[in-house]
C-alpha cells in the first residue's frame, strides 16, 4: 500500500471536526468536507477555539498552532474530496454512506483508502455497493475524537490486510490505540456499551413509575464518581440523541430484538421532539 500523506474526513459535526484535530495534529495533511456551510464555520471555529485552549495552558506553543491551522483546510465542495485516505463521518444511514462512497470512489484512484466511521452499520453492507470493496474498512472513533484513544478497526469480508496494517500504523502515530475487529452488530464497544446508556434510562423510568425522583444528573454524578470520564447521559447528549437512538435501534434489530437492547421510549421522544442533545441546544440537559 501507498505511504498516507493527505487524510479528507466527509462530515463536519463533532465527530469529523475532531477527527480533523487529530490529524491535522498528527502532521497529515487534512481536508474536513461538508455541504452545509454553517456547520462547516462552526467546526473551524471549534477547532480553533480548542487549539487555543491549548495554547493558553502551555500544551502547545504559537509554532504548534500556526502548524497544525496549516495543515487542515476546509471545503463545500465534494470535487475537493481527494486523498490517500477518506473518512466518513456523515448521518448513520445506509444509503447517504453509500451515495457518499459511490461517488468518492468517481473522484479518487483505486489506491485511495476509504473508511467509515460508522458506530453500527454493517460494513459488510455498505461495502456491496462499493466497486473495490477490498480498500474499504471501518474506523471508528469516539466522542470526544481529540481525548478518546481507542480507536476500533472493523474488517469486513474483503478489506485486504495490507489496509488494515497501514491504518494501524496511522493510528499509532495519531496517538490512538487500535482494535481490530471483524464485522458484527454494534462492533466492540457499542455492542456493551448500550447497556450503559438503557440501563440508566430504565432507572431514571422506573423511578419515576414508583413516584421518586432520579434525574439524569444524579446518575451521571454517580457514574463519574466510579471512574467513568462522562455518564452516559452527558454522553448521550454530547454524542447527538439521533445517533445514538439509532445505534440501538440497529443492533436490537440485528440481534434479534432481545429484550435487553430494547430501544428506550425516553430517548425515542426526545428524538422526535428534536431535542438532540449539544447539537441542538436540548438535550438531558440545556446548552
Amino acid at each position: 500500500m501507498h505511504q498516507v500523506k493527505t487524510i479528507c474526513i466527509c462530515g463536519a459535526g463533532t465527530m469529523g471536526s475532531g477527527i480533523a484535530m487529530v490529524a491535522a495534529q498528527a502532521g497529515f495533511q487534512s481536508i474536513l468536507f461538508d455541504l452545509n456551510d454553517v456547520v462547516l464555520e462552526k467546526a473551524q471555529s471549534n477547532i480553533w477555539a480548542s487549539w487555543n485552549a491549548l495554547l493558553a495552558k502551555g500544551k502547545i506553543n504559537q509554532e504548534d498552532l500556526e502548524r497544525f491551522q496549516s495543515q487542515i483546510r476546509f471545503t463545500d465542495k465534494l470535487q475537493d474530496c481527494q486523498a490517500d485516505l477518506i473518512i466518513e463521518a456523515i448521518i448513520e444511514k445506509l444509503v447517504a454512506k453509500t451515495d457518499l462512497f459511490r461517488s468518492l470512489e468517481e473522484l479518487n484512484p483505486i489506491n485511495t483508502i476509504l473508511a467509515s466511521n460508522t458506530s453500527s452499520i454493517s460494513i459488510n453492507q455498505i461495502a456491496q455497493h462499493l466497486e473495490h470493496p477490498s480498500r474499504f474498512v471501518g474506523m471508528h472513533f469516539f466522542n470526544p475524537a481529540p481525548v478518546m484513544k481507542l480507536v476500533e478497526l472493523v474488517q469486513g469480508d474483503d478489506t485486504n490486510e495490507k489496509v488494515m496494517t497501514l491504518l494501524q500504523a496511522i493510528c499509532q502515530k495519531m496517538g490512538k490505540t487500535a482494535v481490530v475487529c471483524k464485522d458484527a452488530p454494534g462492533f466492540i464497544v457499542n455492542r456493551v456499551a448500550r447497556h450503559y446508556y438503557l440501563e440508566s434510562m430504565w432507572m431514571m423510568a422506573s423511578a419515576e413509575e414508583n413516584g421518586e425522583e432520579l434525574d439524569p444528573a444524579s446518575i451521571d454524578k454517580i457514574l463519574t464518581a466510579t471512574g467513568f470520564k462522562m455518564g452516559p447521559f452527558q454522553l448521550m447528549d454530547l454524542i447527538g440523541m439521533d445517533i445514538n437512538y439509532g445505534v440501538s435501534q440497529i443492533v436490537y434489530d440485528a440481534l434479534g430484538k432481545p429484550e435487553r437492547l430494547k430501544p428506550s421510549p425516553i430517548q425515542a421522544q426526545k428524538v422526535a421532539n428534536g431535542q438532540l442533545g449539544k447539537k441542538s441546544g436540548k438535550g438531558f440537559y440545556d446548552y
